[in-house]
């Protein structure tokens, strides 16, 4: 199985930042997908950012020009760095990878880390 975990998360005033990391473990063979969704209370979760092996990125309207998202395909960990954050930013943050496990299937496997919490007082 895969396993992926966050950190970085916490408390922060309104305008500053934080720096969110997502390892992954265990059976892998090749990450194609890794993306951070959030969820705040009541709502639907939603993506915040995605970067593919390559390299491209996509972000949420709310967030562009504020978050950027990077990888460490040696590493097997994603980063997001949330800069200018506001309230609206507050959330449980979920980061996700699109998984091949082995190399003569070309079969994906999602899965999700445990989350981690995000306030932006104001």
């Amino acid at each position: 199985q895969v396993r992926l975990v966050e950190s970085g998360g916490g408390l922060v005033q309104a305008g500053g930042s934080l720096r969110l990391s997502c390892a992954a473990s265990g059976s892998i063979f090749s990450i194609i997908t890794m993306a951070w969704y959030r969820q705040a209370p009541g709502k639907q979760r939603e993506l915040v950012a995605g970067i593919n092996s390559g390299g491209t990125t996509n972000f949420a309207d709310s967030v562009k020009g504020r978050f950027t998202i990077s990888r460490d395909n040696d590493k097997n960990t994603v980063y997001l760095q949330m800069n200018s954050l506001k309230p609206e930013d507050t959330a449980v943050y979920y980061c996700n990878a699109d998984v091949r496990r082995d190399p003569f299937s070309s079969t994906q496997f999602r899965y999700w880390g445990q989350g981690t919490q995000v306030t932006v007082s104001s």
